[in-house]
């Protein structure tokens, strides 16, 4: 598996390199592959979600394929695009979801950070309010898209929305549950060291792929 890092990079570039690497590990051309990176501040929306749900008139939302409501990406938060063929680890996308959901809370525990599931929500969550969100797009079985981690970005901008859909959801990041300042740069280093072997034992990969075209979007 490749882990690439490319640092701060505009949405709609980003977006452009999944989809060609969607299609390279598909084709078999490209092997699984997770991107980490931040965004400049832009606001995503999935393909299902709601246009009231942006509460500022003059934000603009990228609508994208992948499930889930409204969010905010910038600086300073953490965002991971695993291009993985789901179509060769069982079909499962409910346990793809857990497993992204457990790899974010041991990196929240890496900082002394106490965060959890809440039943029937998909993300990570402590005390003080959601710290992680997670949106994925399924096409023929590759995934696109994934996680975003608040590691140390501002986090007024999660105000001019509810985010992920949720009226009045507090917002938290890692640097304030845990008192002092989080580089992301190391937060970034141990995802990208523990993301594959988690995936493994989660998701066993087979050398055969299942037959089947297309997957839900969460």
């Amino acid at each position: 598996m490749n882990v690439i890092d490319l640092d701060l990079i505009d949405f709609a570039e980003a977006y452009a390199i999944q989809e060609r690497l969607a299609a390279d590990v598909f084709a078999g051309q490209a092997p699984e592959t997770l991107l980490l990176l931040e965004h400049p501040p832009v606001y995503t929306i999935g393909s299902g979600g709601r246009e009231e749900n942006i509460l500022d008139h003059g934000v603009s939302a990228v609508r994208i394929n992948r499930g889930g409501d409204v969010t905010f990406h910038g600086p300073g938060q953490l965002v991971g695009y695993p291009i993985i063929d789901l179509g060769r680890r069982s079909r499962d996308l409910h346990r793809y979801l857990r497993f992204l959901e457990e790899m974010l809370i041991l990196a929240a525990a890496d900082y002394g950070v106490n965060a959890c599931r809440v039943a029937g929500r998909t993300g990570v969550w402590t005390g003080r309010g959601k710290i992680a969100s997670i949106g994925v797009g399924v096409r023929r079985w590759i995934t696109m898209h994934g996680f975003a981690l608040n590691v140390a970005p501002d986090l007024a901008g999660f105000a001019r929305i509810n985010p992920c859909g949720m009226a009045n959801c507090p917002i938290t990041s890692l640097s304030l549950e845990n008192g002092a300042f989080v580089p992301i740069s190391d937060v970034k280093a141990r995802i990208g060291a523990r993301f594959e072997t988690m995936l493994n034992a989660w998701l066993p990969l087979r050398r055969d792929r299942d037959a089947g075209a297309y997957g839900r979007q969460y």
